[in-house]
């Protein structure tokens, strides 16, 4: 299939790459002229402005969006709008707010266009592991664009089937899913980063216990001085607690168990918010997941060793960079 991409960030560059490995002709687009031209010497078609971009694609067209959320995407949506006709489909894979996609959907509508929204989950890895998608949209566009989500998503890989699976049909097991109607693709993966807020800061509480096992405060026969990358390690094999994040965190504590080129200054996108949000709407308790958020507040005040383990796992998933350390004086 052909899809411009608009957007070359960490995420938009390599999900352009790994559309055309698969065979897609891609048309991209980016404030840098730069980042453009490199993704030309790859393969991709360039374009020099949203209208370019436009008119080098075949009717119906599809445009993929991966910039910022907020006011980016909302301007980025609002442009392609005014250059696309009907029959043709805008796709924001960015990490919107399922409402804002509601109301973005019905402005397309008017005109004709299709709106997709896709929540996209796989980070700077994405490129070699694959996609998890959480789509949102009319079915009928949805299924035109499988082609494009079938190659960016991970596919079934050697990941054990779930029993009983086999008397189901979808695409779940080859890591995308359509959730439902505007909004549910994004809804969906804002719940996901909510869990996720609640694992790293489990994780990250554990260690940081374990790191003051040793503390002078504690009787001299139970202090411990353990090892925590090897601890990270063997919770990798075959424990229950076992995780992506997991991996991430080893992978971490093993290029440095004291973590001191983090500051443990940990921000925090804006979905964790929208979940708890949504959470209040239908009133639905959420301790642990608004525990996790309130925790990144403080984060920017005080800093523990539990907060550099979760600025250093941002940092290994999607490339996050929390503000570092400052230098020691002597």
């Amino acid at each position: 299939m052909q899809l411009g991409m608009v957007g070359l960030g960490r995420m938009g560059a390599n999900m352009t790459r790994r559309l055309m490995r698969g065979g897609h002709t891609m048309v991209v687009s980016d404030l840098s002229a730069d980042a453009v031209k490199g993704l030309a010497g790859e393969g991709a078609v360039a374009s020099a402005s949203l209208e370019d971009l436009v008119s080098k694609l075949s009717a119906p067209r599809a445009a993929w969006i991966m910039v910022p959320s907020g006011d980016p995407t909302e301007k980025t949506v609002q442009a392609l709008l005014g250059k696309m006709q009907a029959g043709d489909t805008i796709i924001d894979g960015g990490n919107s707010y399922f409402k804002d996609d509601v109301r973005r959907s019905k402005l397309c509508a008017a005109k004709g266009v299709h709106y997709v929204d896709v929540g996209t989950s796989g980070g700077v890895w994405g490129l070699d592991r694959g996609y998890c998608m959480m789509i949102g949209g009319p079915n009928e566009t949805v299924q035109r664009l499988d082609p494009i989500f079938k190659t960016l998503a991970p596919g079934r890989g050697d990941i054990p089937r779930t029993p009983g699976r086999e008397k189901m049909s979808g695409s779940a097991e080859d890591g995308y899913i359509h959730c439902g109607p505007s909004g549910s693709g994004h809804f969906v993966k804002m719940v996901h980063n909510g869990i996720e807020y609640g694992m790293m800061q489990a994780y990250a509480e554990g260690f940081d216990i374990f790191k003051n096992a040793i503390s002078k405060e504690l009787p001299e026969d139970i202090r411990y001085d353990l090892n925590l990358p090897d601890i990270a390690e063997v919770w990798r094999r075959g424990s229950v607690v076992s995780s992506w994040l997991l991996d991430l965190t080893a992978m971490a504590l093993t290029e440095n168990p004291t973590l001191a080129e983090y500051s443990g200054f940990v921000q925090d996108s804006g979905e964790g918010r929208w979940t708890i949000q949504a959470a209040i709407e239908e009133a639905v308790p959420a301790e642990v997941l608004t525990a996790a958020l309130y925790t990144r507040f403080r984060s920017r005040q005080e800093h523990t060793f539990a907060e550099k383990m979760l600025s250093a796992m941002r940092q290994k998933f999607g490339g996050h960079v929390e503000p570092k350390a400052p230098a020691k004086t002597k």
